[in-house]
């Protein structure tokens, strides 16, 4: 008992938050694997993560029409791609370490589903919602302020070069045609995939990378081929 008042003692510091509604919260820490558990019935954090990612993106395009009042839309748009894409919600999860408190089945639990990247960018929008849900934006909004911080920060003045955008500029730029992305390989389990994704452009050495996901592969690969181009230049 003292193990769990403890837990919860920390995630509430992590979120600022007192809920009113306490099974929100369940419901956004609930994997699929533990639906239907004895003392476990909420409908785990599928739905939330839907509403999440919406609140998530309102409360980011604000942050951002705030802070560069002189940016036009295109540029406000990358910045805003970069901190709603599921890797910034996996560096947020980690860093609040939500991981710790999802309730999962024993099984994927030792599978190792607690770290993988993909749950914890799902619990950390559907944990969104919940405080959007309890709270309202202002609960939601210091959520996101607080932890975006150091991704908000680290943009810097230029607008954020996505690398897939970026080798696709520069193919066009010099008559080219587009990069061409094949997955040679995804390997592990359904939960803890591993991809593998090379890119070809014309007149450049084919890149390879490995990623979590098909686009954080892709995004790897390109960000390699980019820097051949330029050496190459």
């Amino acid at each position: 008992m003292a193990g769990r008042d403890a837990a919860a003692a920390a995630l509430a510091a992590v979120l600022d938050h007192q809920f009113a509604r306490p099974t929100l919260l369940t419901e956004a820490l609930t994997h699929p694997s533990a639906r239907g558990r004895r003392g476990h019935d909420q409908s785990g954090y599928e739905r939330l993560e839907f509403l999440g990612d919406r609140v998530l993106g309102l409360i980011v395009a604000e942050l951002l029409f705030t802070r560069f009042p002189h940016e036009d839309e295109g540029a406000l748009t990358k910045r805003h791609t970069s901190l709603v894409r599921r890797e910034a919600l996996t560096q947020v999860a980690e860093s609040a370490g939500l991981g710790a408190h999802i309730l999962m089945s024993r099984g994927e639990d030792a599978a190792g589903a607690r770290a993988n990247l993909s749950v914890l960018a799902d619990v950390c929008e559907a944990v969104i919602a919940a405080l959007y849900l309890d709270g309202g934006l202002v609960a939601a909004a210091r959520f996101v302020e607080r932890w975006w911080q150091p991704q908000l920060l680290a943009l810097g003045a230029a607008p954020p070069r996505d690398p897939k955008t970026a080798l696709q500029e520069w193919a066009q730029g010099n008559g080219l045609p587009l990069p061409i992305y094949k997955t040679v390989a995804a390997e592990g389990p359904a939960h803890r995939r591993t991809f593998t994704v090379t890119v070809t452009v014309e007149g450049v050495e084919p890149a390879t990378a490995m990623g979590g996901s098909k686009r954080a592969a892709e995004v790897a690969a390109a960000a390699l081929a980019l820097a051949k181009a330029e050496r190459a230049n």
